[in-house]
């Protein structure tokens, strides 16, 4: 286990929980129907997988390879296979929102700070920040890449779900045992045995609903926690890199049901993107989601 790093293990008749912090978030594993040690590895090991994604491309940090490629001062950088399939898959992503989802769209937090205030940028701080975005200005070959100066990449709208999928990938390893792994309400499972219920998180109430499912997994994308207030106008933080300005009339949650975590996390961000439009794109993708506008009841299709 990383050093200064806490996990904690419990028990609740034939159900196992760890617990530990990763991404900013309250992480969990759970287990049924197994030994206390097959428990322990299981849990530590998807402990073990969330840390090192998060050392790996944080952009919070100025010693891995996010803040190589962000410092690149316009040189080419060397990435490896699986940073290589996570930028295939930001490309997709911008790609199938005609733009609207971005990886390079961070810079934009040098205007929009989303700390509390009320404190909204200047359209001149913003218009000054579009031509460091643009994933059309970033070039790429097999294994490297390519920012222009004063470009960065931030990979936060895929990496935690990507991190879910893949802890709960090298969890399956230690047991076909009843799972679920849950990193900040991002998860995935499966049970063979009872189902597993999550309640979904409300703006107005605790509890907005609650899935029971054997199989599958669940994402949100949301501002209900970061915005902006400013003469009785609500500013999100879910920002169109297009413009450089908050979505208009977004939701403030969706939450997705889908197969893996990133499959469900792509949907839900891409339908918060879409703004009052948001459950059109859903829809017409087919699946279970939940959209909270407002105070008012999530709605779900």
């Amino acid at each position: 286990m990383k050093q200064g790093k806490a996990l904690t293990l419990e028990q609740d008749g034939p159900l196992w929980r760890g617990r530990f912090a990763a991404m900013a978030s309250p992480c969990e594993c759970l287990v049924r129907h197994v030994s206390e040690k097959l428990a322990r590895q299981v849990v530590q090991a998807v402990a073990e997988e969330a840390w090192r994604i998060e050392y790996k491309f944080s952009r919070y940090r100025d010693d891995n390879l996010m803040a190589a490629i962000n410092a690149g001062d316009a040189q080419w950088v060397v990435v490896d296979d699986e940073t290589a399939r996570l930028l295939d898959f930001a490309e997709q992503c911008w790609q199938l929102s005609e733009g609207a989802f971005d990886i390079t769209s961070g810079v934009l937090r040098r205007a929009w700070r989303f700390d509390g205030s009320d404190r909204v940028p200047e359209p001149a701080q913003v218009d000054a920040l579009l031509p460091l975005v643009g994933w059309d200005k970033v070039e790429r070959k097999a294994d490297r890449i390519r920012l222009q100066k004063g470009m960065e990449l931030d990979l936060g709208g895929i990496g935690k779900e990507y991190a879910v999928d893949s802890a709960f990938q090298l969890a399956g390893k230690f047991t076909d045992a009843d799972l679920l792994v849950n990193f900040g309400g991002d998860l995935v499972g499966r049970s063979a045995t009872a189902p597993w219920q999550v309640g979904m998180e409300g703006t107005a109430r605790p509890m907005a609903g609650q899935l029971k499912f054997t199989s599958g997994a669940l994402a949100t994308s949301g501002d209900r926690r970061r915005f902006l207030l400013r003469n009785g106008v609500r500013y999100s933080h879910v920002l169109d890199p297009r413009s450089g300005w908050p979505v208009a009339e977004a939701p403030r949650a969706v939450t997705v049901f889908g197969q893996q975590c990133t499959q469900a996390g792509l949907l839900s961000t891409l339908a918060l993107l879409q703004g009052k439009h948001a459950d059109e794109l859903l829809r017409e993708a087919g699946v279970q989601y939940w959209i909270q506008w407002g105070d008012d009841a999530p709605v779900t299709g």
